[in-house]
């Protein structure tokens, strides 16, 4: 007889009162449960073993998005473009928010793009284990595939856009430079963020049903503060008359941070703070780190009633 079958039998005999306790027989078999949180280093490696499936789910979703649309996929650019131009007469002409910046058309398209990522980064994940709850009860694998497959989606959807994205900066005057090179590293950095930062509001959203309704004012009051259609040093400090750290905290801000970054590379007369790249690395590692933590940690709790 084979050891599980040994240990069936036992239990069956115990449930007479005959043997040990359940427990005990799990313990002396090797059983374990099978929605049983792994340890940290082999949950990452069964993540890593279904890379494949989450690059699929990904793509297929975003084929499927927009299948029913006239305009089909091109809407993965048209959204963030019509959000820029609405942005750009309000806050540009209308309330005078491009002041004395320098090729400003460019400098709100790439605070749009790059805000935009993070944005559907952050609200998919927090969607991603509520809204998937009958793939969760019904098969059985790494949970933090779910927001992880929402992230790269949206890094699939942000590879489009930015190609369109270099083709207006070019248009609005700025050339190519050697420091384009380093887009690929801004991207990196910022999808190491948005991917802890999924976690993080997969499990929130998990617990906590209303975060989708709070979700939305909280990303917008999040918008706001990081100076996607203004100059935040030239708002806050010339402007308002506020003290430099008041503006220093907002560009510490994740979301500024990597917007700063990106405006650094693409428009040669931004001229950002010299430290925000070091808070790029912080925020991506910090929140990588913690967000793989914070999620496996209630592994054993997604998909129960």
């Amino acid at each position: 007889m084979s050891q599980p079958e040994s240990a069936v039998a036992d239990a069956q005999a115990g449930g007479r009162g005959t043997q040990e306790p359940l427990a005990k027989l799990a313990k002396r078999y090797g059983l374990r449960r099978a929605i049983a949180r792994p340890r940290f280093h082999v949950y990452l490696r069964q993540l890593w073993e279904r890379r494949h499936f989450m690059m699929t789910y990904a793509t297929s979703r975003n084929v499927s998005k927009y299948s029913s649309s006239a305009l089909g996929q091109l809407w993965q650019v048209l959204t963030p473009l019509l959000n820029a131009a609405i942005y750009y007469v309000m806050f540009g002409l209308i309330l005078g928010g491009k002041g004395n910046i320098q090729n400003y058309p460019a400098f709100l398209l790439t605070g749009m793009f790059v805000f935009t990522y993070t944005q559907r980064s952050v609200t998919a994940g927090a969607k991603s284990i509520s809204g998937n709850l009958s793939l969760i009860r019904a098969l059985h694998f790494p949970r933090a595939a779910l927001p992880l497959a929402y992230t790269i989606q949206e890094l699939q959807q942000l590879l489009i856009s930015m190609g369109v994205l270099l083709v207006i900066v070019m248009i609005t005057g700025e050339l190519p430079t050697w420091f384009w090179l380093m887009i690929p590293i801004v991207l990196a950095l910022q999808s190491m963020f948005n991917i802890g930062a999924s976690l993080v509001m997969a499990r929130v959203g998990a617990s906590m049903r209303d975060m989708n309704q709070l979700l939305p004012f909280v990303m917008r009051t999040w918008l706001y503060a990081s100076g996607v259609f203004f100059s935040i040093q030239e708002k806050v400090v010339q402007t308002a008359h506020l003290p430099q750290w008041v503006a220093d905290v907002m560009y510490i801000n994740p979301a500024a941070s990597y917007i700063e970054f990106m405006r650094d590379i693409l428009i040669q007369q931004h001229i950002p703070p010299p430290w925000v790249m070091w808070s790029c690395v912080f925020w991506a590692v910090f929140a990588l780190v913690f967000g793989f933590w914070y999620f496996w940690r209630a592994e054993e709790r997604y998909g129960r009633g």
